[in-house]
């Protein structure tokens, strides 16, 4: 999304939208029903509140609502982000398959940069130990066959701070 359509989407976030951000920008609460109680917070229906998320996604205001797991506390301390060059025919399907792997955190596909950078297509696997990851690696390097002519795995090295969407709160309106 470009600055200047996310400017003009920003422009169009009601009060109720800037509100359910703010309230949700270190999280969603840990309990059953989070929808509802935001609206609760809030004094909106849990109804409404799913709705404006759901429309500030097809919007593009935010891109989803999903959960950050910290891999780190549950024990998952390698992080390999496993990068792919695979045939430009071939990417979109096999980024779809490996995309669905129970193990795939995260994957997408990028710009080769060549002739320094050959890998279009980037897929994170965590694992418990480097052997873990390395054997997922040759998971996703089973699936993608004769589509991938090469591969490696970057390895973590420090944690970084995950954030989402964050809004300034606005001065007090007179």
């Amino acid at each position: 999304m470009s600055t200047s359509t996310l400017k003009s989407e920003q422009a169009r976030l009601t009060d109720q939208d800037r509100e359910l951000i703010l309230a949700t920008q270190e999280g969603l609460p840990l309990v059953s029903d989070p929808w509802g109680e935001l609206g609760r917070q809030l004094g909106m229906p849990a109804d409404d509140v799913l709705s404006r998320f759901q429309h500030m996604q097809e919007t593009g205001v935010i891109r989803r609502v999903a959960a950050v797991p910290d891999h780190y506390k549950l024990g998952y301390r390698f992080n390999g982000m496993t990068v792919w060059d695979v045939s430009d025919d071939a990417i979109s399907t096999m980024g779809q398959q490996v995309g669905d792997l129970p193990f795939v955190s995260h994957c997408y596909r990028r710009p080769r940069h060549l002739p320094y950078w050959s890998f279009n297509l980037f897929a994170m696997v965590h694992g418990t130990s480097r052997e873990e990851v390395e054997h997922k690696a040759a998971q996703i390097r089973e699936l993608l066959g004769d589509t991938c002519s090469g591969h490696t795995i970057l390895y973590s090295s420090a944690i970084l701070k995950k954030t989402g969407l964050r809004l300034r709160k606005q001065a007090d309106k007179p």
